[in-house]
């Protein structure tokens, strides 16, 4: 339950360390579990690292436990929910807790809302009802979406790294020449791009909404691209690029022609990586698409443009929102066609799936079942760039010894030359 909206918390983008996950539920046992203002405040102060936090923390509280009972959901301007709201999940002992008897009729305890959100979790979003629905949409819209970080060429002063030769001279010019600390510096790390390809066709029709608002969540990180495919390639970065999902929603509903059509991935595909892929916006990016790989068009065409993605792309990463049916297997032409050049086949139907859709493109762990089929790119340039080092130094040293040897070699024959002479 508490586990379920730190996991959401974090899915949000706030550091959620484990530690502070502990704290959390430590302070919670110590107050009163079933009361919301003391659920709020526990969270507030352990879950929260830095000023930033807090917008999200206000965002998934209300949309994880619901908006408290007469009041409206925790906005931007809240700092603390009402001290009057304290609702309970049972009468507690009277020498332990105490308070008023009134406490109980403000809406429903606070464990039972956040029972129901942790198995709506959980829930296809196919199968939802509006209310459901409602509150998923809330819960989406607390998301966000970082790329993998990598490192770039430019560097800034740092306390460890490698020695910055034109400071560190500056240094000792400053002082007269005098000892100085060396200075410092380190590569820059930034997230990589995300571009997230979004099935709008007729067979995606049950998850569209709750991927296109999954993609406005993702899209307020400013370094993320959004199209949709089906019988056109549409791109609708700017449409979602307004702060509210609904209206969002409406933009991108009139952006987009092809609601509910057929789907030629391969076709569509080709033209992404002509009109966008080719010239930058692909290349060395996370790429995402959301599909279930139903195509009409030759699948052959699909695998060719598939394999020049991979190419591209620094991760290619295919959710399917029916990957979590019961004896799923990738066995659609379209589906098949594309899976050799795809690093990491995930599930996309509920929150949690997108939780985790979110955590692989982050980098911050591995696909649960190991069906990544391609390693970190970044990892092995550096295991080969220090390997090379490694075997130039080993070559030097070797010299050296060879050196060394020979003149070793020589001593001992000008010793025995002396010898014999004697």
């Amino acid at each position: 339950m508490l586990l379920g909206f730190a996991r959401a918390l974090r899915a949000a983008g706030a550091g959620v360390s484990t530690e502070r996950v502990h704290a959390f539920l430590r302070a919670v046992d110590a107050l009163r579990p079933g009361v919301r203002a003391d659920v709020y405040w526990a969270g507030r102060l352990t879950l929260c690292g830095d000023r930033d936090d807090l917008e999200r923390y206000e965002r998934v509280f209300g949309a994880y436990f619901g908006p408290a009972s007469g009041e409206p959901a925790p906005g931007r301007g809240r700092t603390a929910p009402p001290p009057r709201l304290r609702p309970r999940v049972r009468e507690a002992p009277a020498g332990r807790h105490g308070g008023d008897a009134g406490d109980r009729r403000h809406g429903p305890p606070v464990a039972s809302l956040a029972s129901a959100a942790e198995v709506l979790r959980h829930r296809d979003v196919a199968g939802l009802d509006p209310a459901e629905r409602a509150q998923v949409r809330r819960l989406l819209a607390a998301f966000a979406l970082r790329g993998q970080s990598r490192r770039t060429a430019r560097r800034r002063p740092a306390r460890r790294g490698d020695v910055d030769p034109h400071r560190t001279v500056r240094e000792l010019l400053r002082r007269g020449g005098e000892p100085a600390l060396l200075r410092r510096h380190a590569r820059v790390e930034r997230p990589r791009r995300v571009v997230l390809l979004v099935d709008v066709s007729g067979s995606m029709a049950p998850y569209a909404d709750a991927l296109l608002r999954f993609a406005h969540a993702a899209a307020r990180g400013g370094r993320t691209e959004v199209f949709t495919i089906g019988t056109r390639l549409t791109r609708v970065t700017r449409e979602l690029s307004h702060r509210d999902p609904d209206l969002a929603m409406a933009a991108v509903a009139e952006a987009v022609p092809d609601w509910r059509g057929g789907t030629r991935l391969g076709d569509l595909l080709r033209e992404f990586l002509d009109r966008f892929g080719q010239r930058g916006m692909a290349r060395g990016a996370v790429v995402v698409l959301l599909s279930d790989g139903w195509e009409r068009g030759d699948p052959r065409l699909l695998a060719a443009q598939m394999r020049r993605l991979h190419r591209l792309a620094h991760r290619v990463v295919w959710a399917n929102p029916r990957k979590a049916r019961p004896g799923y297997a990738p066995l659609a032409a379209g589906m098949a066609a594309a899976l050799p050049s795809v690093d990491a086949f995930v599930e996309g139907h509920s929150l949690a799936a997108l939780e985790r859709l979110a955590a692989v493109v982050r980098g911050a762990e591995a696909e649960p079942e190991g069906e990544s089929k391609g390693k970190d790119r970044e990892d092995k340039e550096d295991r080969q760039d220090r390997q090379d080092r490694e075997d130039r130094e080993a070559v030097k040293d070797d010299g050296e010894d060879r050196g060394d040897d020979g003149e070793d070699k020589k001593d001992n024959s000008d010793r025995e030359e002396v010898r014999e002479r004697a």
